[in-house]
C-alpha cells in the first residue's frame, strides 16, 4: 500500500468515527473550540493531508477513541469482512428499535457502557465478543444481529477491528 493509499484509509476511518458519533465538520470544529478545523479535518478524512501520531493521537483523544481503532492494523483499508467484528450503534436511535426488542438492548447496552466506564455516551461499539450474546438473546446469529442492528438504523459503522 502506498502512503497515499495508507493516508486515504486512515481518513476514512476518521470520517466514520465521526459520523457515528452523529458530528458533521463544522460540529466538530465548534464542539472543539476551534481547534479542529472543519478544513484540515476534511483534509485528514479525504487522505489529502497527512496526519502526524501525535495530531491522531489527540484527535482520537477528541473522539473518545484509541489510535488502535483508527490506523489500519494491516496497512488495508477497513472493509466488512474478516476480523474482529465491531458494530458501532447510536443510541439517540433507540427508539427507532420495535418495543418488544428495545427494552433488551437498552440494558444490554446499559451494562457495556457500565462495564466500560462509558455511561450515558451517544454510541457504543460492540465489539465481537458482545455479539455472541446479543444474537443469542434475539435468536439468531451474530451477522444476521449485525443485519438486524442495520435495519434498525441503530448500526452507524461495521468494521473489523
Amino acid at each position: 500500500m502506498t502512503g497515499d493509499e495508507y493516508a486515504r484509509a486512515v481518513g476514512e476511518r476518521l470520517r466514520r468515527i465521526r459520523v457515528a458519533r452523529g458530528m458533521s465538520l463544522g460540529d466538530v470544529q465548534e464542539s472543539s473550540g476551534r481547534l479542529w478545523k472543519a478544513a484540515v479535518v476534511g483534509a485528514y478524512e479525504r487522505g489529502d493531508r497527512n496526519i502526524t501520531i501525535a495530531r491522531l493521537a489527540e484527535l482520537g483523544e477528541f473522539y473518545g477513541v484509541p489510535v488502535a481503532e483508527i490506523i489500519p492494523g494491516d496497512g488495508a483499508p477497513a472493509s466488512r469482512t474478516g476480523g474482529s467484528r465491531r458494530v458501532v450503534l447510536n443510541l439517540e436511535r433507540l427508539d427507532g428499535v420495535p418495543e418488544s426488542d428495545r427494552d433488551p438492548l437498552r440494558r444490554l447496552v446499559a451494562s457495556i457502557q457500565e462495564r466500560r466506564g462509558e455511561a450515558g455516551g451517544r454510541v457504543v461499539t460492540i465489539r465481537e465478543s458482545d455479539l455472541m450474546p446479543l444474537a443469542l438473546l434475539y435468536r439468531t446469529s451474530p451477522e444476521g444481529f449485525a443485519r438486524k442492528l442495520e435495519e434498525w438504523g441503530l448500526a452507524t459503522e461495521a468494521e473489523p477491528a
